[in-house]
């Protein structure tokens, strides 16, 4: 479903008559179209800084020197300059005290006013509990609420702030997040922070184009909605994907895989026979899965007072109790390749909670803990474990909401507008590619910073 606000703001004429009268103008997000490019910045001007005492800076430049920006460096731009900026990255790790949070200031208060829309500003930082002191961990993560609140002054560009916090010793894993985050793959996600540790298996010379290649891909859910749009997605990248849904869906379920030459798996993950189906499956078939996605699920919504109990068993049956009962035998039996990636749909319910959605948010907030929990376990076999958490996004379930409830749900977040689902498979498929093996037990919010929840 089209956002009329936006449509009608990328009209000069209408977008003046808009501001006018107060109406908000959200600036139509420019989205990449295809598979991931090597020189996706070619010909955008970069301006990099960094703080006095950074250990990431040599690591950020030797990413941004292949991907075709023009990048410029100054350790404090100067008042009167006249360039415009497409992308702004500043290093702001191994801060010893507050006083040397100046330098975001310094480096961001001259150039905040030249970001061309649509811009991508990154900024990276220390893992705050890896600091030696207190005053230095203070620090760090006072970089978090920065990024945070300059994501919401630019978000009305079409702009995007996001955070990388990296381990000592895992600088050279931060290629992949950032490059996402600096790319318009990433259009949705703003005001959010990445986690890089320098723990578990990496695999040598990640490729930057088609990272998914000889990959097979799992995606529940598969059908439609943004388990077709994963599934499509990772199948860019050159994956193999085999969509799984239920077995009254098996036509939609065939076109959709016809699509891309997946394979489709026609199975109720809620039956107690479905974790043994699907491990055989892949197992003959493939000889294994590199990649699972966790995206099958339903809502139920009513109010704890009154709400069914049935309402309350089908939730936390689909959206958890299943996941649970089919990761144990694709973990427990290593169905799982090594350097294997698993994804949960979560949502920002789950995170803030929503009214009427208790049972909803108990599974969304149980796969936080789920993806927590398997990260630490499963690291000595390079299985990544995260989560994505959409906020509101397009979809016929969406399009049938009041004009009221639907209109709030667009506007209340930092790009004032609706993700798709395009948007959280882009977010899927960067946590599922060779390069993100630093990242594990992160959840990253689609949701054009929400302004609803942390």
């Amino acid at each position: 479903m089209s956002d009329y606000l936006v449509n009608a703001a990328s009209k000069p004429a209408m977008r003046k008559i808009m501001q006018a009268m107060g109406i908000p103008t959200p600036t139509e997000l420019a989205r990449a179209a295809g598979a991931y490019q090597q020189s996706f910045l070619e010909g955008q001007r970069v301006l990099v800084g960094a703080g006095q005492h950074a250990t990431a800076l040599s690591h950020l430049e030797s990413v941004l020197a292949a991907t075709g920006a023009d990048v410029h460096r100054q350790d404090t731009p100067r008042e009167g300059e006249a360039e415009r900026y497409d992308a702004l990255v500043f290093d702001a790790t191994n801060m010893a005290a507050s006083g040397d949070l100046k330098r975001l200031y310094d480096f961001f208060h001259p150039v905040a006013r030249r970001l061309t829309k649509n811009a991508r500003v990154v900024v990276v930082t220390s893992q705050p509990e890896a600091m030696a002191s207190v005053e230095a961990a203070a620090a760090a993560r006072a970089v978090e609420g920065f990024t945070r609140s300059f994501a919401k002054e630019i978000g009305k560009f079409g702009s995007t702030v996001n955070l990388i916090y990296i381990e000592p010793g895992a600088e050279e894993r931060i290629a992949t997040p950032l490059r996402f985050f600096l790319s318009d793959h990433s259009a949705f996600v703003d005001g959010q922070a990445l986690t890089v540790t320098a723990t578990g298996m990496f695999p040598a010379n990640p490729p930057a184009t088609q990272p998914l290649a000889d990959k097979i891909a799992l995606v529940t859910g598969g059908a439609r909605g943004i388990g077709a749009a994963t599934a499509r997605r990772l199948a860019a990248e050159g994956a193999h994907v085999v969509c799984l849904d239920i077995p009254q869906d098996r036509d939609t379920l065939e076109a959709t895989v016809g699509e891309f030459g997946g394979s489709a798996l026609a199975v109720d993950i809620t039956e107690d026979s479905a974790p043994r189906q699907i491990a055989d499956f892949l197992n003959e078939r493939f000889g294994g899965v590199d990649i699972v996605i966790h995206n099958a699920g339903v809502t139920r919504d009513k109010t704890l007072a009154n709400m069914p109990e049935h309402y309350w068993d089908m939730v936390l049956s689909i959206n958890l109790e299943a996941i649970l009962a089919v990761d144990a035998v694709l973990s427990g039996e290593q169905v799982i390749n090594e350097h294997g990636r698993v994804v949960c749909l979560c949502s920002i319910g789950g995170i803030a909670g929503n009214r009427g959605q208790t049972n909803y948010g108990a599974t969304k907030a149980g796969l936080i803990g789920f993806v927590e929990h398997r990260a630490d376990s499963q690291r000595e076999r390079g299985i990544t474990f995260n989560a994505v958490a959409p906020g509101f996004i397009e979809t016929r379930m969406t399009a049938e909401m009041p004009f009221g409830v639907r209109e709030a749900g667009r506007r209340l977040s930092s790009l004032g507008q609706g993700g798709t689902p395009d948007d959280v498979a882009e977010a899927i498929t960067c946590l599922c590619t060779p390069g993100a093996g630093g990242i594990s037990g992160n959840v990253l919010r689609v949701c054009g910073q929400s302004l609803i929840g942390a």
